[in-house]
């Protein structure tokens, strides 16, 4: 039998060699970096090989729409990382997450959905998905219970975002990942905070992990696109979708997502740490009544990610004391960090979570996820945190 290490020389590799050795096919140029295939579509040998292309009978590329190199690059490193069979670029975190919707579901499926996801992906779930006949059920990220009484013998979908955004809670995969084996459904975990550097969900028995690229995947805040990651034949439903409708990932955004990979782990450690220590920073300051960051030791899912995660990521929130007017005026003061609800930047960022990410949520629903008035969130960038520090207390010097 033929060494492994023969045939795929990466077999067995480190993360940190597969984030910058997988998904490299070179060219007959011969190029050490990455090319960018920038074309919409391609030229065939003769009439019976664009058939065969365009019939799913031959492999190689057809339109660019759902088959290009810079692209499946950019799929094929992913998928390493998340130790996946396969991966599908999208346009956005959003288009990936859409994607699974309407290439797994159909009308009269059910779908249990955390809560405490991102506001966007409530409004996709709780309102458009509806319109098309799929039940969604929003129950609480940690209330195991109220997710087993959810489930019926329509679900075909638990969907939640580990850690949450923004109040950082922690879910226990496996105990998920079980629940949905026994319901016939797939566990669909958006993995955006974490990255594969930190947190594998497919090795805890995840169906599926999507991610907006568009974060700490780029690192940099470039470009805008997402990525499903699973088992091949749960990819290869998306791709139909995406040969069909179109929310596909550009090849110039491919080829950032690749370099931005290469240097993933050194960026998540340093994000974590940065956070790390402004949470307990943060604990300690008069103004502020309340951190959410996994990493404090008093943090109900501590044990939890450190179990399940290999360091808690650098997004943290925080209340302060006198509610929005006291929220906002503490934002409007720092002068370092960027106001924009975008994160996984190299750039810090803060926003006010109820009036922004999740301000198209009624005041009821920002309730029940625990979206109050008074929270910030802070994704820590790699400036020196001293200096995010002194930023910050511009802002409590007013409150």
């Amino acid at each position: 039998m033929a060494d492994d290490r023969q045939t795929d020389p990466l077999a067995g590799a480190h993360l940190d060699t597969l984030a910058v050795r997988a998904g490299i096919a070179r060219t007959h140029e011969g190029e050490h970096a990455e090319p960018i295939f920038t074309t919409s579509s391609y030229v065939f040998g003769s009439a019976a090989e664009a058939a065969a292309r365009f019939a799913g009978d031959s492999p190689g590329n057809v339109y660019s729409r759902y088959t290009n190199p810079t692209v499946r690059g950019f799929e094929q490193r992913i998928a390493a990382l998340e130790g996946a069979e396969a991966a599908v670029g999208t346009a956005s975190g959003m288009a990936a997450i859409l994607s699974c919707a309407m290439a797994l579901l159909k009308s009269g499926d059910h779908v249990v959905c955390s809560r405490n996801v991102f506001g966007t992906t409530t409004n996709l779930f709780g309102k458009y998905l509806a319109r098309f006949g799929v039940e969604v059920t929003f129950v609480p990220l940690l209330a195991v219970d109220e997710w087993r009484r959810a489930i019926g013998p329509r679900t075909a979908m638990l969907f939640m975002e580990t850690p949450s955004n923004p109040l950082c809670e922690v879910a226990d995969l496996s105990t998920f990942a079980q629940m949905a084996r026994d319901a016939g459904a797939l566990l669909v975990v958006d993995n955006c905070f974490c990255t594969p550097a930190l947190q594998q969900p497919l090795a805890h028995g995840a169906d599926i992990v999507v991610h907006s690229a568009t974060k700490y995947l780029d690192g940099q805040g470039r470009c805008v696109g997402g990525a499903a990651v699973g088992r091949a034949e749960h990819m290869e439903e998306l791709v139909t979708f995406l040969r069909t409708c179109g929310p596909t990932m550009s090849p110039f955004n491919a080829w950032v997502f690749l370099k931005g990979l290469e240097t993933l782990r050194l960026r998540m450690e340093a994000h974590s740490r940065s956070a790390l220590e402004l949470a307990r920073w943060l604990r300690e300051q008069d103004a502020v009544e309340k951190v959410y960051y996994a990493g404090l030791e008093d943090h109900p899912g501590h044990a939890l990610a450190a179990r399940q995660q290999s360091a808690y990521g650098g997004v943290l929130s925080f209340e302060v004391r006198g509610g929005r007017e006291a929220a906002w005026r503490c934002i409007d003061a720092t002068r370092i960090l960027s106001l924009t609800a975008n994160l996984g930047d190299a750039k810090s960022t803060i926003v006010h979570p109820a009036t922004t990410t999740h301000g198209r949520l009624s005041a009821p629903e920002r309730a029940e996820a625990g979206i109050r008035d008074s929270l910030i969130r802070v994704a820590v960038g790699l400036e020196h945190v001293d200096d995010i520090k002194a930023d910050l207390q511009r802002g409590f010097a007013l409150i």
